[in-house]
């Protein structure tokens, strides 16, 4: 995965847009999803996360786990993916402060 995505980059039916952020687990892009219509953020993992296998089952186990629950306080997780060799998070995306600028 080059970094970052330029906006207009696809991945699969997702459309960057611009990014948003960046941590440990990744960087964090506003994207289009093309199918449903809706804007998504797209969580994008370093290919270092992604190679490690614990690492990808917990992640794998966690975004199972968080996906079921539907709670006003809690990102919805709308899947998990791997496009070719690139391994994101697509969840909802919400506007506002990051809890690391509150």
């Amino acid at each position: 995965m080059v970094s970052p995505l330029p906006p207009g980059t696809k991945l699969g039916r997702y459309e960057i847009r611009s990014k948003i952020g960046a941590g440990g687990m990744g960087e964090v892009y506003l994207a289009q999803d093309a199918r449903l219509e809706r804007t998504v953020a797209l969580k994008i993992l370093p290919a270092k996360v992604a190679a490690d296998r614990q690492r990808m089952q917990r992640f794998i186990q966690e975004a199972r786990a968080a996906s079921g629950l539907n709670h006003p306080n809690i990102l919805t997780i709308h899947e998990i993916e791997q496009i070719n060799s690139t391994h994101l998070i697509a969840t909802e995306f919400i506007n506002g402060k990051t809890l690391r600028s509150t």
